[in-house]
């Protein structure tokens, strides 16, 4: 199999300006004082290309010695956290940025979806930025001109075709952008998290899209943060931590170690030196297992129990607490609201400090990272809320259990697990 991308030693430095912090505050004779010195010495040495004595300098390397090869027809998905140096990554390898040392070869032609705006002049028209794409990709009127039709009707901007882009709106761009990438003729396609600008039905489309452009033996590169997406297209996996590749291996271990490094897990969180904002708010929060121990980790149909601290400063006249776990796509996996099917009513009014106890009996959450939110009302008014503030892990459960053993790698992707009894009659 031939190598369409081979990357030896690559390094991007970048130059950081600092401004320099006064140890102590400047008196206003000090501050004439220094202006002065700095006009003389621009008089004095008016060429001079010394740098701003109230600045400072820091070398930031967002790429370090990365090295590795994909081969072609390869689908290749790229996590790590904000600033890791994905983005700069992509640029590199699409000519846009030029690298500080290494070498890149690149056996084919790049067709880049990296960001709003690139590749596309604000000036043209969608119809004239389609030929100019093709253009740069090399390819003749001929060949533009035979896949037409079909960018138009997979953006759905026909109507705006003769309309400069400029005057699109973000979602349209995105469409005709992807449109245009993933059905001109170039070897390797590369995508970022652009793709998050669109509906959930365009996205859903691009993700297909890539999944057949993949097929015909393209070779596909996938920046993303949607965990999901990267296990459904991606059969490789590089997990890039602090401008280096941290992790090279199939894809869903991949990502299973991601989150597991990636999720601040604790058992407890305290908010007692938050800014008071509102007259009552959450001051602790805790999860327990069934043996009373503060634990962020658990097993599928372990019971959990969660409890929150309240500081309340005057009343609360209708108290209602909200509990949410997602999963790390910000899907919704639940939410318990204690004004929904409660066993035992709770006080209608309180007055003083308490905690809140949530306990769930044999939830079957399936192996994974999971968000937890939190919010305290009195009816309708939002008291206090926190949004994805802690993580827990879910881990496989035992053989031992009373419900089957559920292997490391879920299957079709669900996030609940559900005992069934199955019989075939005949």
């Amino acid at each position: 199999m031939s190598i369409a991308i081979k990357v030896e030693n690559l390094s991007k430095k970048y130059i950081i300006q600092h401004e320099k912090k006064s140890a102590h505050y400047e008196t206003l004779s000090e501050s004439l004082i220094q202006g002065g010195k700095n006009i003389a010495n621009r008089l004095i040495h008016p060429f001079s290309k010394a740098s701003n004595p109230a600045q400072t300098e820091e070398e930031f390397w967002a790429l370090k010695d990365i090295n590795f090869e994909i081969n072609q027809g390869d689908k290749v998905g790229i996590i790590g956290r904000n600033g890791a140096g994905k983005s700069t990554l992509l640029k590199v390898l699409s000519r846009i940025t030029e690298p500080t040392s290494g070498k890149i070869h690149i056996n084919g032609r790049i067709a880049s979806l990296l960001e709003v705006g690139t590749g596309f002049h604000p000036e043209l028209t969608g119809r004239e930025n389609i030929f100019l794409n093709g253009a740069i990709l090399g390819m003749s009127r001929q060949e533009i001109r035979k896949r037409f039709d079909e960018i138009v009707a997979f953006a759905e901007v026909d109507k705006f075709l003769d309309t400069p882009v400029k005057r699109y709106s973000s979602g349209m761009y995105v469409r005709l952008a992807f449109a245009v990438a993933a059905h001109l003729e170039s070897e390797i396609l590369v995508v970022d998290e652009v793709l998050a600008v669109g509906d959930v039905e365009f996205q859903k489309k691009c993700l297909g899209k890539m999944g057949e452009v993949s097929k015909g033996g393209r070779t596909i590169i996938f920046v993303s943060h949607n965990m999901s997406a990267i296990q459904e297209i991606c059969t490789k996996l590089a997990v890039i931590e602090g401008g280096r590749v941290a992790y090279k291996d199939s894809v869903v271990s991949g990502v299973n170690e991601y989150l597991k490094v990636s999720a601040s897990l604790a058992g407890a969180v305290d908010f007692a030196n938050d800014e008071r904002k509102r007259t009552s708010q959450f001051l602790r929060f805790e999860i327990q297992n069934s043996e009373k121990k503060i634990t962020p980790r658990f097993m599928t149909g372990d019971v959990m129990i969660f409890k929150a601290l309240v500081d309340v400063d005057g009343a609360i006249r209708n108290p209602v607490f909200s509990l949410r776990l997602s999963d790390m796509n910000a899907v919704n996996v639940i939410t318990w609201r204690s004004n929904d099917y409660v066993l035992e009513p709770l006080p209608k009014k309180l007055s003083s400090n308490f905690t809140v106890v949530v306990s769930i009996k044999g939830f079957f959450l399936l192996n994974g990272v999971y968000d937890v939110s939190i919010s305290l009302l009195d009816g309708k008014e939002v008291l206090d809320m926190k949004l994805k503030f802690h993580q827990i892990e879910i881990t496989p459960a035992m053989p031992n259990k009373e419900f089957h053993a559920i292997t490391k790698e879920k299957s079709s992707n669900s996030l609940v697990y559900s005992p069934a009894q199955w019989e075939i009659i005949f």
